[in-house]
């Protein structure tokens, strides 16, 4: 894993490898994509063999832009590369620091770009198998009840979004449908 992304280290942004980034707990560039229809939001659960929270559930999509790489356009690129989606149009809607422990001795210390998308009713996804076992669409009023059920079912970045910064990323007529 030689993936070179956008940290801080030595008080500025440099390109750092992505193991090492989490090793190390360095704050670091991200990305991550809400794909919507409705109420309902596109999850997708973390393939196996991913070398962190393997197995559990997440937003649509969460990576790191490469190098110099345009968030948007990297929002773009792993819809496609995760999940086989193409033609929505990503639209940014808010920045996000977070720090969680994610097992292993491993740490996600991120300034997020967050996108949402909206999906047509007959959105077509087929996920790459290495980066993703399942999907499924929930209701967003549903999703925080799943958490607090089963939380160790979930990334601890979502646990993080839904709980903290549900209405940025949301916005109000949605974050109100986690509240009713």
């Amino acid at each position: 894993m030689n993936t070179m992304i956008p940290a801080w280290l030595d008080g500025s942004l440099q390109p750092v490898e992505k193991l090492k980034a989490h090793q190390l707990g360095l704050r670091h560039k991200a990305v991550s994509v809400f794909v919507l229809r409705g109420p309902t939001l596109l999850l997708q659960k973390r393939a196996a063999g991913k070398y962190h929270t393997p197995g559990l559930w997440a937003n649509t999509c969460c990576t790191h832009p490469q190098w110099n790489e345009v968030s948007l356009d990297c929002a773009t690129r792993r819809l496609r590369e995760e999940l086989g989606i193409t033609g929505l149009s990503p639209r940014f809607t808010t920045v996000l620091e977070y720090r969680a422990d994610v097992g292993q001795g491993l740490i996600e210390h991120e300034l997020v770009d967050v996108f949402c998308a909206e999906a047509p009713i007959d959105l077509v996804v087929n996920a790459n198998p290495h980066e993703v076992s399942d999907t499924r669409w929930v209701h967003v009023s549903d999703l925080n009840a799943e958490i607090d059920r089963t939380p160790d079912a979930f990334t601890p970045w979502l646990q993080i979004y839904m709980r903290n910064h549900a209405q940025k990323i949301l916005g109000p007529t949605l974050t109100a449908d986690l509240l009713s």
